[in-house]
């Protein structure tokens, strides 16, 4: 049975690491296109960590409702602006799922900084804040390493798909490329046969042993 305030619990830990997630990869697509000479992002008004920029109303309400995936509008960026377009859309397109795992670190030391106060004397009375806090740290560890890690797939059109065309020599990478019109149908078959949390459950695994526990 849909339980409301558990939803809206769940929501409330997840929301702030998941908007923060996307609204930085979104801003580093757009900045190291933008450093790569490439002004469509800056010229679009998406050059900026306001949220309310990137968000997709419906990658929104996909994530209200699913509690798990959602998405943000892409950043537009100009490949035709780029001296070399194979270097700078190599640099871009790790751009992003690099920002999650930066942010990833953020939260790392927010935890570890909250986790040095719970242990401290007056860490009983601060518990209601404290709690709730701890718990946004430990989702934003995790959500921005899945975040990044998800991007980083060989699927079109993920940010993967594009490193690795940048890496094949010209007439591979054109037909890899073709993919692209397959590729929103190949997530969705990972998602419904549970192949994509097979993918990632690796990635959910060594967060919670090799970073998570040696701070709790």
């Amino acid at each position: 049975m849909f339980d409301i305030s558990q939803t809206l619990h769940h929501f409330s830990i997840i929301a702030l690491p998941f908007f923060l997630g996307i609204t930085c990869h979104e801003f580093a697509h757009g900045y190291v296109s933008y450093l790569m000479g490439d002004p469509t992002a800056k010229l679009a008004g998406r050059l900026t960590l306001n949220p309310l920029k990137h968000l997709d109303p419906v990658g929104t309400l996909v994530l209200v409702l699913t509690q798990l995936i959602g998405w943000a509008k892409p950043v537009p960026i100009n490949p035709n602006y780029y001296k070399d377009y194979r270097k700078g859309m190599l640099y871009v397109s790790l751009a992003g799922p690099m920002a999650n795992f930066a942010v990833m670190v953020f939260f790392v030391l927010v935890l570890k900084i909250l986790l040095a106060f719970a242990q401290g004397p007056s860490a009983e009375s601060a518990e209601y804040v404290l709690r709730p806090m701890i718990n946004i740290a430990v989702a934003g560890v995790f959500i921005n390493a899945i975040l990044g890690t998800f991007n980083l797939l060989p699927i079109p059109p993920l940010d993967g798909s594009k490193i690795l065309a940048c890496l094949l020599p010209g007439h591979l990478a054109m037909k890899f490329m073709q993919l692209e019109r397959y590729g929103f149908i190949i997530l969705l078959l990972l998602a419904i046969t549970g192949g994509l949390g097979m993918i990632l459950s690796p990635v959910s695994a060594f967060v919670q042993n090799m970073i998570i526990k040696p701070l709790l």
